[in-house]
C-alpha cells in the first residue's frame, strides 16, 4: 500500500512539472526570441552608427583637402602682393615724363626765287619785242632773303618707331612760320626804276611813296622721328611733310594760296627741368609756280621748346 501510495505522489509530481514545464516553456521561448531581435536591431544600430560617423569622419576629411589648396592659393596670393608692394615702396619715385612739346623758333630764310606776278607792273615786255622770262624788266623787287619767326607743337605718338626700333620716337609736328621779306613801293617800281623803264619808251606813272610789306605765312604738318629717347641730348628728323604757304607776292590785288611739302632736320638738348633749347634746318619745296610766284627755299635757325 505504501509503495502504491509512493507511485502515486510520485506520478503527480512529475505531472504537475511537466504541466508547469509546458506552460513556462513558451513564455521562456517568447523572451528569449525577442531579446535576440532586440539583440539584432541593436547590433544593426550600432552598425549603421559606426558607418554614419564613418562617413561623416570621410566628409570632413574631404572638405578639409578641399580647403587646404584654397587656403594655400590666397596664402600666394598675399605673399605675392606684400612682395610685389615692398618692391614699389623701396624703387624710387620717378617723375612723369613729358612727352610732348611746345616750342618758339626763329632764324634766317633764303627763297630760291625772288617774288614776283603776273599783274605785276613790272611784268613788261622789253624794248625791242623781246620779252623778260622772268616778269620783271628791271630786277627782283622782294629780297630773296628774309627773317622768320614761328611756333609749334610736338605729339607724341609712339616710342619706339611702332616696333621697328626702340628708344625712337614718333611725332605728329604742327607748325607755322612768318617770313618778312621786305617793302615795295604800291606801284611796284622806285622813282629809279620807273625812269629806266620810261627810257625805254613805256609811260608809267610816277612811283608811289607808300609801301606794302612782303610776305608769307605757312602751316605745316609732319611726322617726325626723334631718336634717342631717354638721353638729353636727342637728334630728329622730318622725312616729308605736308605745307601750305600764303604769300603776299609784289602785285596789286593778289594773294597766293599754295601747297607743298618739307623736309628738316635737327636736334635739341634738356638744359634744365623740361626746358629745351635746339636748331634745325628745313626745305620748302611747292611744285611750279602759281601766278609767277615761286616759294621755294630753306630756313635755318633755333627754337626753345618746353615740355608737358
Amino acid at each position: 500500500m505504501t509503495f502504491k501510495k509512493t507511485n502515486l505522489c510520485l506520478g503527480i509530481a512529475l505531472a504537475t512539472m511537466t504541466m508547469a514545464g509546458a506552460l513556462v516553456s513558451p513564455q521562456a521561448l517568447a523572451r528569449t526570441s525577442a531579446e535576440r531581435m532586440a539583440e539584432a536591431a541593436n547590433n544593426k544600430a550600432d552598425a549603421l552608427e559606426a558607418q554614419l560617423q564613418a562617413l561623416q569622419a570621410e566628409v570632413i576629411s574631404l572638405r578639409e583637402q578641399a580647403n587646404r589648396p584654397a587656403a594655400s592659393a590666397d596664402s600666394e596670393k598675399v605673399q605675392e602682393l606684400d612682395a610685389w608692394m615692398t618692391s614699389v615702396k623701396s624703387e624710387p619715385v620717378k617723375a612723369k615724363e613729358k612727352n610732348n612739346m611746345v616750342f618758339f623758333r626763329g632764324g634766317y630764310s633764303h627763297n630760291n626765287h625772288g617774288r614776283g606776278g603776273t599783274l605785276d607792273p613790272t611784268y613788261l615786255p622789253i624794248a625791242g619785242g623781246i620779252s623778260n622770262p622772268n616778269g620783271l624788266a628791271v630786277g627782283e623787287i622782294a629780297d630773296q632773303d628774309a627773317w622768320y619767326f614761328g611756333a609749334g607743337f610736338d605729339f607724341s605718338l609712339n616710342d619706339d618707331l611702332f616696333g621697328l626700333m626702340d628708344g625712337t620716337e614718333v611725332l605728329a609736328e604742327l607748325m607755322f612760320d612768318y617770313k618778312e621779306l621786305g617793302t615795295k613801293q604800291a606801284n611796284g617800281l622806285s622813282p629809279q626804276e620807273v625812269a629806266v623803264v620810261n627810257s625805254l619808251g613805256f609811260n608809267l606813272p610816277p612811283a608811289n611813296s607808300e609801301t606794302a610789306t612782303v610776305n608769307q605765312l605757312s602751316l605745316a604738318a609732319s611726322p617726325k622721328i626723334k631718336f634717342l629717347k631717354g638721353h638729353a641730348f636727342r637728334p630728329w628728323l622730318i622725312p616729308i611733310g605736308f605745307e601750305l604757304s600764303i604769300i603776299s607776292p609784289p602785285s596789286d590785288a593778289i594773294t597766293v594760296l599754295t601747297p607743298g611739302m618739307q623736309f628738316g632736320l635737327g636736334a635739341d638738348y634738356k638744359i634744365w627741368n623740361n626746358l629745351y633749347v635746339g636748331a634745325d634746318a628745313r626745305y620748302h619745296y611747292a611744285p611750279g609756280d602759281v601766278d609767277g610766284v615761286n616759294p621755294n627755299g630753306v630756313t635755318a635757325g633755333g627754337y626753345l621748346g618746353i615740355g608737358f
